[in-house]
């Protein structure tokens, strides 16, 4: 048997854990209520498909026993079953349902764990986005290019785009599509990715939510802040200029720019590291020892 919580911890549990990320989900409720478009976190809850009513519910995670009445509403999820002590939530059936999801996360997360992170790429991939774009087509043309079309594009052709990320890759222009020097697919995803990568390591969070209702929320929560802080430094480094949201440019058209991106790509591939070991030792907890690679 696992930890077995009563009613009272986990449900203070879970109102701090509603609590933390309703500071996130309630912004971005206000600004849809508004219309109000925000080019750095809208990212967090359009790209990642995780809905802020899904994040804001509370799961505890694999081996762990809810006691009193309260713990019979997660029964609504065919994941968790009723135990003699509580309910907890129910490993082999959630196995069972989710057998290729779980085994495609632990390929990917053990895959991208063995590597050197590779660093230098100084988030060439927001300039590709937007190159020989006309300014109506620019995804985020309420905000200037910090250069102007030009002198973006002149970026992109005189700097070594570099991007091992599909999901990046995908939105590059056509124009810019020969200019990187690899052809991420999806199916290469599992060769490609690396730690160094800002994408790769946000993607925590994705891997994450594609776990629940297993991943104890504790652990989604941490994947989504440390994404919202790498998607700063994502678009601080990009060609607009979003100092008016209190976003100052890291420059890294300039050596001294390039040199602070690649410090600040080093902190948080360490930092992504012990994220990424969790979301694989949970992995581990749903699959066979005869088939983990």
């Amino acid at each position: 048997m696992g930890v077995v919580l009563s009613e009272a911890e986990w449900t203070a549990r879970a109102q701090a854990h509603t609590t933390r990320v309703r500071a996130w989900t309630g912004p971005h409720h206000e600004r849809r209520k508004a219309g109000v478009k925000h080019p750095v976190l809208d990212f967090l809850f359009s790209y990642y498909s995780h809905r802020p009513s899904r994040m804001e519910r509370w799961h505890p995670g694999p081996g762990v026993v809810l006691e009193g009445e309260q713990a019979l509403s997660y029964l609504r999820w065919p994941v968790y079953r009723r135990v003699a002590e509580g309910v907890e939530l129910d490993v082999a059936a959630f196995a069972r349902d989710r057998a290729s999801t779980i085994a495609f996360v632990h390929r990917l997360l053990t895959a991208t764990a063995s590597r050197t992170p590779r660093l230098g790429c100084f988030g060439l991939h927001e300039w590709a986005m937007v190159y020989r774009q006309r300014p109506e087509e620019v995804r985020h043309n309420a905000y200037p290019l910090r250069l102007g079309p030009a002198g973006t594009d002149a970026v992109v052709e005189t700097q070594k785009v570099q991007c091992s990320h599909f999901d990046a890759f995908r939105f590059f222009t056509p124009e810019a599509r020969p200019l990187n020097v690899l052809r991420p697919v999806r199916e290469t995803q599992v060769e490609l990715e690396q730690p160094g990568c800002l994408h790769v390591g946000m993607d925590s969070f994705k891997w994450a939510y594609k776990l629940d209702p297993a991943t104890p929320s504790e652990l989604v929560a941490d994947c989504f802040e440390f994404a919202a802080r790498v998607r700063e430094l994502d678009m601080r480094a990009s060609p607009y200029d979003l100092s008016a949201l209190g976003y100052p440019p890291v420059p890294i058209e300039t050596p001294e720019g390039r040199d602070d991106y690649v410090r600040r790509q080093s902190a948080f591939a360490a930092e992504a590291a012990p994220l990424r070991t969790a979301l694989i030792e949970l992995t581990r907890t749903f699959l066979p020892a005869p088939t983990i690679l």
